[in-house]
């Protein structure tokens, strides 16, 4: 096995693994790994492989937060759901914005709110105990 094969291997192992609230982790990070990825592609000089990367990498992103945002059980009681709902609406809105005027603005906006979710998200994992973690509106699907 070749170095891609074996980090895919792993990969995919630690993603079938993962507990529902670790893979709600992984989701965040992949979003801003793949935001980050598309504001590099502004300083791509090749005007077609610039637009290839930003939208690439942009679509991915949105990709993540319409998962992210299917993912919530709004059957939860409380305004954690619809806050969350909205939040995911905002975000998609801005990548979809950064991808139609290709600027970085948007973008900014989008990776900050999910910066945010995502830290908020780790903390409560460190203080619970992941095997019975189903809280924050997220089905235990998720």
């Amino acid at each position: 096995m070749n170095p891609k094969q074996i980090a895919k291997s792993y990969t995919k192992k630690s993603i079938e693994t993962a507990s529902p609230g670790k893979l709600v982790l992984m989701l965040f990070d992949g979003c801003l790994k793949f935001m980050k990825t598309a504001k590099e592609g502004f300083k791509e000089e090749n005007f077609m492989k610039r637009n290839e990367t930003i939208n690439n990498n942009l679509i991915k992103a949105q990709n993540i937060v319409a998962e992210l945002q299917s993912s919530l059980d709004m059957d939860v009681p409380g305004e954690l759901p619809g806050t969350l709902y909205k939040l995911y609406d905002f975000v998609y809105y801005q990548l979809q914005q950064a991808n139609l005027k290709k600027e970085t603005e948007p973008i900014e906006h989008a990776e900050k709110t999910i910066k945010e979710l995502r830290d908020s998200w780790a903390e409560m994992l460190m203080q619970t105990d992941e095997g019975q973690l189903q809280p924050g509106g997220f089905s235990s699907d998720a």
